[in-house]
């Protein structure tokens, strides 16, 4: 049985958006702790600073980190300028294992009520992380949960998301990707 905690630096703010989704919801802190896995999915500019401040109530709990950094310009979307992807930041600050993914479904199929036929890429190099990561991911797809590789394959992962926003915001869609040929 899934038990679902939505976290937030606001607890009345979190039982407010759990209200709504069905689920319980807590301080960010007291989402966190005790959980199989933590999934960290804020904003690119406050990943680094919600990790240092939950890293002590982490401990060893896996981390799933959905995010990406991207930048903006006329000409559209571009992955951020830092050779290391977020998720190889975020493992350099907590004490568990690391996984990135999900970074190819928009939020905005993931909240409209059917699971998006999409895959779902998860990278990492923690078997146990990326399994639980990867069982998360099965759960919020119609299409396949996907072993992507290391996570030094966040990189491309964020990099992809990217490339999906360009996509969406010239063809004003919601697209994700599917892979192909795998048995």
């Amino acid at each position: 049985m899934q038990f679902i905690t939505i976290g937030s630096r606001s607890a009345e703010r979190a039982r407010d958006t759990a209200a709504e989704l069905g689920v319980h919801g807590a301080t960010n802190e007291d989402a966190v702790a005790g959980s199989d896995i933590a999934v960290l999915a804020v904003n690119a500019d406050a990943v680094l600073d919600t990790a240092r401040a939950l890293a002590p109530v982490l401990g060893e709990t896996p981390v799933l980190c959905v995010a990406s950094e991207l930048r903006f310009s006329s000409d559209g979307a571009h992955p951020g300028a830092d050779e290391l992807s977020l998720a190889e930041r975020v493992a350099g600050i907590v004490s568990g294992p690391v996984v990135a993914g999900l970074h190819s479904l928009a939020a905005h199929n993931l909240g409209s009520g059917e699971p998006p036929e999409q895959d779902a890429l998860v990278c990492g190099g923690d078997s146990d992380a990326k399994r639980l990561a990867l069982e998360l991911a099965e759960g919020v797809v119609r299409g396949r949960a996907i072993d992507a590789g290391p996570l030094a394959s966040a990189r491309a992962l964020e990099g992809l998301t990217g490339v999906i926003v360009n996509i969406n915001r010239r063809y004003k869609t919601h697209a994700g990707i599917r892979v192909t040929g795998l048995r």
